[in-house]
């Protein structure tokens, strides 16, 4: 997600909701993430995509608001995420 902060100035945030759950409310925040929910592994892969999708970034000298969506899909199919195709009936 990327807008315009007050500054005018973009942001982005990485924002990761975990739908599955063992009874225990989970929160991590980084400086571009925020990740909410999942079973214990669920939200230790979110953590964990997260943390390697910044260590990317800072690799090609970029932040999260100045990666093209191209960009970030590059990225992101190298930490093993993989955009989700719903079926065409």
């Amino acid at each position: 997600m990327t807008k315009r902060a007050g500054n005018g100035k973009k942001a982005a945030l990485l924002l990761g909701i975990g739908l599955d759950s063992d009874g225990h409310k989970r929160i991590t925040t980084g400086p571009n993430f925020a990740l909410v929910g999942g079973s214990q592994q669920t939200h230790e892969e979110m953590t964990e995509k997260a943390v390697k999708i910044n260590e990317k970034l800072n690799e090609r000298g970029k932040r999260l608001e100045d990666v093209t969506h191209e960009e970030f899909d590059d990225i992101a199919h190298a930490v093993g995420l993989r955009r989700h195709e719903p079926e065409v009936n």
